[in-house]
């Protein structure tokens, strides 16, 4: 089975789920789209990783299309995030840069696609790593999964690429989670 279509079908069971995740970066996005956790080496980091665990294809989107970075710093900078899940999604940045500078001297994001993929697969011979990589998949599933309103998924990308219909009414700005919960 290809990777594309483990990702498809395992996205269209999750739609009816709401992960907390997701509702953190529903209560984050009051903040609207600053509020930024990830400084820009380690924004650079991540979108580097997500691009390559979830490349854009002609016929499918990728992370960047979902704006999968943004999904997740606007999710981080939720005061509800687990702090110890932050800890350790901001700790795997820095195991990858070790890894990336003693061996390459350059920055992850700077690296070329095979050697990446190499330094990856380091990564994730660990188990600490391997859930590292499994928590950033999560959250390019969970931007491509959201209503547009949360960061990812722009003009459902994802949903049209899963020929899913969110149903109506969608929330509005003022009705999405995090707002209803202070009404």
């Amino acid at each position: 089975m290809k990777r594309r279509d483990f990702l498809k079908g395992t996205s269209l069971a999750a739609l009816s789920l709401k992960t907390p995740s997701v509702r953190a970066a529903e209560r984050g996005s009051e903040q609207g789209a600053s509020g930024k956790v990830l400084n820009q080496a380690q924004w650079s980091t991540i979108e580097a990783v997500q691009d390559h665990l979830l490349p854009s294809e002609p016929d499918a989107p990728g992370a960047r299309d979902l704006n999968a970075t943004a999904y997740l710093d606007r999710a981080l900078a939720d005061p509800g995030f687990d702090p110890d899940v932050k800890g350790f999604l901001l700790q795997g940045i820095g195991w990858l840069e070790e890894i990336a500078q003693a061996q390459e001297g350059l920055p992850f994001h700077q690296v070329e696609p095979g050697k990446r993929e190499d330094l990856l697969r380091q990564i994730a011979d660990s188990g600490p790593g391997e859930r590292w990589l499994s928590n950033l998949i999560t959250y390019c599933m969970e931007a491509m999964l959201a209503d547009p309103l949360y960061g990812g998924n722009p003009n459902g990308i994802g949903w049209k690429w899963l020929g899913h219909d969110p149903g109506r009414p969608r929330p509005t700005s003022d009705k999405i989670y995090g707002r209803l919960e202070k009404a």
